[in-house]
């Protein structure tokens, strides 16, 4: 019945505007139908085929037109979403702008519908002569649903260019643009500014210089809106699973009366539906128990400022002037809220309040409404919509440069780059000329070919054991990486033993020192072993396709003499492992475990969605999770990973079952059906490990606590899990933090892996734990977390080990389920002690 009342509204709301509104007129221009010849009506706009359009124009050199695969031949497409306009190179859309110094609402819709080419595998950069707008930008969602950006800014002058530029080897697409004025006054030029330390009564200025983007626009106990139920077309989400504590909220009933518009409030702030329902206080006859705040977590970009608007409108009052409650935001500012007041001393009179939010680097940011404590019992507090944008500062100093073609421009693009080569000939020749003076006086008796001044990335033996097809693919490796014998020999000392920092199943870890100075690591397989071949090719096709902070960097690669070599960045605090038992480092606090956590959750939320293509690490554990000087973490160690599905239908990949012994997913195992699940369990096997500072497996102990994921998860069930925690770090661990922790690892071992969690959602239920880490402990009554704050965890002695955990490959085989009925001495049989692999 709802879905039928939603467009009758809508139809009635949309007359209505256009008697009421004067002010402001709904726009015809500019919606732009991408690659396509067809003119589209859609929701009250008319989108225009961008071959048809007059007054916008693109580039058309290096530019096609896609269309859905599924679209029957000659059939005109009937939505935007059944054509897009690819790029192949720098181009732009160019919008002519009548109505300047005027606030414009600009979306971009992306949709990768089946086609001849892989939209899904476009990644590139859209900008305006200003402000960068996406970078990287790649179609991926779980939902392969359509997807908009949208951005509010000021234009001020009468050309407006939109930038697509995509990444090497890549293109760029777009399925339909928007391109129009807002209301008058839509958007503020100030806000009352929350910085991390508070409001002090300084504003922020200026909002309209900057581009806003939307990250969260929320119907408050209501339904999805589409652009449909939207006097802008804009698209608002309910709430539910924004909310910390469900238990604290309950729908209210929703609102069928006249709403009462006045002062700057009118019917393009938001939709009627949005002021019509909302989330109000869970009170349960009367009583104070259930009497909490409402607490919406979302999450953010760290450390940036944000525009907030927060929407109210009371229709849940009995009488004028009886409610007043508390607005909280990021837990540094709090406002009462008058309603009789705001609303201009009237009931269902919507009114909002902007704000201008600092975040900080939890990623998190989170509203509460709450009761005042000046009021009675049967008052409550609600909220009716929440709009969150990101603020961007301007950060593209000129526009890029578009070839359009014309001789001029060709011309203009031959002159830089001979200028440029030139100048580099220049620069190179005399870097070459010192260098070999300088290695002249430093080593008299080295003949000056054998040596190049720096690492040379290029060239090579002609003595390659290293084919140029990937184990899993036909891609070439990346030949800019190879390093010589010979630079390496030098960065060793030769291979000193001195300079060995670990052994593994590849090989040899030395550290070493390139002549630049750059510290790296050495891995070494046997020379002339051939074992570890697949690995080795594996290691550099990922890595040199894969760039992120929480990654381990791969610096080059050598396969002369019948040597397979890597070489990675040091990382100067050497594993996670060697942090948690046996160790000669400090230990780590709680707050550092958790940090540590959250890093190597997203290297790994990276691989799985952020990369070209979805890639599977397969053999995710402490030794390879690396730290650095600042102990952030990185994940190592590709030589298992595998992509993931080839498209969106399959949901698994059929391969044999490789890993490390105590960290295998249990599903895999069985069915050798490999998914990115599978290193959501491993993980969840990491987190428990640093936890309780134990091996995944340790034979010693009693059978029923020799599987660390399976003692951690009866633990967990029996309400003992202090019983296993590190007591090294027993009195830092927040209560609230360490039962969100234990959630989040309880999840990553489910059995099925449909039950598991996206390694996106552990990492945001891991940043909440940080978050509940470095919030107080002690909360106030009407706050929402009912755990009592003050318990002390009383902890037992736990054995600390070594591990003995080591990779093992399982081809085509099953182990008997009693596997783990084993003696110590078999054990040690059966597994190495090892770092590195």
């Amino acid at each position: 019945m709802k879905s039928i009342l939603l467009p009758l509204v809508f139809l009635f709301q949309f007359s209505s505007i256009l008697l009421i509104s004067s002010a402001y007129t709904l726009p015809d221009k500019y919606f732009i139908n991408c690659g396509s010849d067809t003119d589209i009506n859609s929701v009250n706009r008319v989108f225009t085929g961008d071959l048809n359009s007059g007054s916008v124009s693109f580039t058309k050199q290096g530019s096609s037109q896609v269309l859905d695969s599924n679209q029957v031949a000659g059939q005109a497409s009937t939505t935007i979403y059944q054509t897009a306009r690819v790029f192949r190179q720098r181009s732009l859309y160019e919008f002519q702008i009548t109505n300047t110094s005027t606030t414009y609402l600009v979306r971009l819709h992306f949709f990768a519908f089946p086609s001849t080419t892989n939209l899904s595998m476009a990644v590139f950069d859209v900008s305006t002569s200003e402000f960068s707008l996406l970078r990287n930008f790649t179609f991926r969602n779980s939902t392969n649903a359509p997807t908009t950006k949208e951005f509010l800014f000021n234009i001020t002058s009468g050309k407006f260019d939109i930038y697509f530029v995509p990444q090497v080897s890549s293109f760029a697409f777009v399925n339909a643009i928007e391109v129009f004025p807002a209301p008058e006054s839509f958007i503020p030029d100030t806000a009352l500014h929350i910085t991390s330390s508070g409001s002090n009564g300084n504003y922020y200025k200026e909002i309209v210089s900057k581009v806003l983007y939307t990250i969260h626009r929320i119907n408050v106990g209501g339904l999805t809106l589409a652009e449909e139920n939207d006097t802008l077309w804009r698209n608002w989400v309910p709430d539910d699973s924004y909310l910390y504590n469900s238990n604290t909220a309950k729908n209210g009933t929703s609102y069928t009366g006249k709403l009462n518009y006045m002062g700057r409030v009118n019917e393009y702030t938001a939709p009627d539906f949005v002021y019509r329902t909302s989330k109000q206080m869970n009170i349960v006859d009367g009583s104070q128990s259930n009497n909490f705040n409402i607490t919406w977590n979302f999450r953010v970009s760290k450390n940036t400022s944000h525009f907030i608007r927060v929407h109210f409108c009371d229709t849940v009052s009995p009488s004028l002037n009886v409610l007043t409650f508390n607005l909280f935001i990021a837990g540094k500012f709090r406002k009462e809220i008058k309603t009789y007041d705001e609303g201009n001393y009237q009931l269902a009179a919507p009114f909002y309040f902007d704000f201008v939010v600092d975040s900080d680097d939890s990623g998190i940011l989170n509203i509460s409404v709450g009761p005042n404590a000046k009021s009675d019992l049967e008052n409550t507090a609600f909220l009716n919509g929440l709009e969150i944008m990101e603020i961007m500062e301007k950060s593209v100093s000129e526009a890029p440069v578009i070839n359009n073609g014309t001789k001029k421009g060709l011309v203009l693009v031959l002159v830089v780059s001979v200028l440029g080569g030139l100048v580099f000939i220049g620069v190179l020749a005399v870097f070459i000329f010192f260098g070999r003076k300088k290695y002249r006086k430093t080593n008299p008796g080295e003949p000056l070919d054998s040596w190049s001044a720096l690492p040379v990335f290029g060239g090579g033996s002609t003595h390659s054991r290293v084919t140029k097809k990937s184990v899993n693919g036909s891609n070439s490796l990346n030949l800019g990486l190879k390093v010589p014998f010979g630079e390496i020999q030098l960065a060793t000392k030769n291979f000193d033993s001195k300079l060995v920092i670990g052994k593994g199943g590849f090989g040899t870890v030395y550290k070493g020192i390139f002549r630049n100075g750059v510290k790296v690591a050495v891995k070494r397989s046997q020379p002339g072993s051939g074992q570890g071949l697949s690995e080795f090719q594996t290691e550099i096709m990922v890595l040199s396709k894969i760039h992120n902070r929480h990654l381990v960097s791969l610096i080059g690669y050598c396969d002369e003499r019948s040597e397979m070599i890597l070489v990675y960045e040091f990382m100067e605090k050497g594993t996670l492992k060697d942090h948690l038992y046996d160790s000669k480092f400090p230990c780590l606090s709680w707050k550092q475990r958790l940090e540590i956590c959250v890093g190597a959750a997203r290297g790994l939320q990276y691989l799985h969605k952020g990369s070209d293509v979805g890639i599977i690490h397969r053999d995710i554990k402490p030794t390879n999770i690396l730290l650095d000087e600042n102990l952030v973490a990185k994940v190592a160690d590709f030589g298992l990973s595998r992509s993931g599905p080839p498209d969106h239908d399959q949901t698994h990949v059929s391969t044999a079952v490789k890993g490390t012994f105590g960290y295998l997913d249990p599903e895999y195992f069985k069915t050798q059906h490999l998914t990115e699940k599978s290193d959501v369990y491993s993980f969840g096997v990491v987190l428990l490990e640093v936890l309780c500072a134990r091996p995944a497996i340790d034979p010693s102990l009693p059978r029923d606590q020799v599987n660390l994921a399976d003692w951690g998860k009866l633990c967990k069930n029996k309400g003992c899990l202090e019983d296993i925690v590190d007591p090294l770090i027993k009195d830092q661990i927040n209560p609230n933090s360490l039962k969100k922790f234990a959630e989040t690892f309880e999840k990553c071992l489910q059995e099925d892996s449909s039950d598991r969690p996206t390694m996106g959602d552990v990492l945001w239920d891991l940043e909440y734990a940080l978050q509940l880490q470095q919030s107080p402990t002690k909360r106030e009554p009407h706050e929402d977390s009912t755990t009592d704050a003050s318990d002390v965890l009383t902890l037992p002695n736990v054995r600390r080990v070594p591990s003995l955990s080591e990779s093992i490959v399982v081809e085509d085989s099953v182990l008997n389920s009693d596997s783990l009925n084993i003696s110590e001495s078999e054990v040690f049989s059966q597994l190495r002690i090892a770092n590195a692999r």
